[in-house]
């Protein structure tokens, strides 16, 4: 994959996020582990080294795109940052905490560890918030549905509107990008098959 530069959601803003306190922390350990500099690391996944400071401190978002750049640049799968809910019964309104990247968004993992067939995500989207860019999933295949609100999909370049009640299935290396394009808060459930893996194997990759 050639690095793209950052997208403009992604300039280094010194604004904090409840999610990144929890993502910017384990990219900055893995980094750390791993004898990597901010600079090569920043230069690896084309973003500045002021960004990627900033992400780690958890002071900033990243887009989707980018986390993967900077995935790809420590040599992990983004399925490694995961957390799992510990069990397959999993209760309304909770699931483990999910971070992919995004702005605007507060997502959730409704599988386990131990699911190996699917993967299946809940995503709440702000009014504008969104994937930040295209990506592709070296998977199979992705099914959204939209449970309430609106969202915009881009599916190799091509628009699609949905609302509530309407779904999507696509191939998952198709490069897609999504957002809440109305003026009211959206929930949709994403599925991949099969889920995205923890192992260091990088089957995700942006498409920007």
């Amino acid at each position: 994959m050639t690095p793209s530069p950052a997208q403009p959601q992604d300039a280094a803003q010194d604004s904090s996020d409840p999610r990144m306190s929890r993502l910017g922390p384990k990219l900055r350990a893995l980094r750390q582990q791993r004898r990597l500099t901010l600079q090569a690391v920043a230069d690896s996944a084309a973003v500045t080294k002021g960004f990627l400071s900033l992400v780690e401190r958890g002071r900033t978002t990243i887009s989707v795109p980018t986390l993967l750049r900077v995935c790809e640049a420590l040599s992990i799968s983004v399925g490694s940052l995961f957390d799992y809910p510990d069990e397959a019964v999993v209760r309304s309104g909770l699931g483990a905490p999910l971070e992919m990247g995004g702005e605007g968004i507060h997502e959730y993992l409704l599988t386990p560890a131990t699911e190996q067939h699917v993967q299946v995500m809940r995503t709440v989207l702000d009014p504008g918030g969104g994937s930040g860019g295209a990506y592709t999933l070296d998977s199979e295949t992705v099914f959204v549905v939209v449970v309430r609100g609106s969202l915009h999909l881009a599916v190799d370049g091509q628009d699609i509107q949905l609302e509530a009640g309407d779904s999507h299935t696509f191939s998952a290396r198709s490069a897609h990008a999504w957002d809440n394009p109305a003026a009211v808060e959206a929930e949709v459930l994403w599925s991949i098959a099969p889920p995205i893996p923890r192992e260091q194997s990088q089957r995700v990759h942006d498409a920007s």
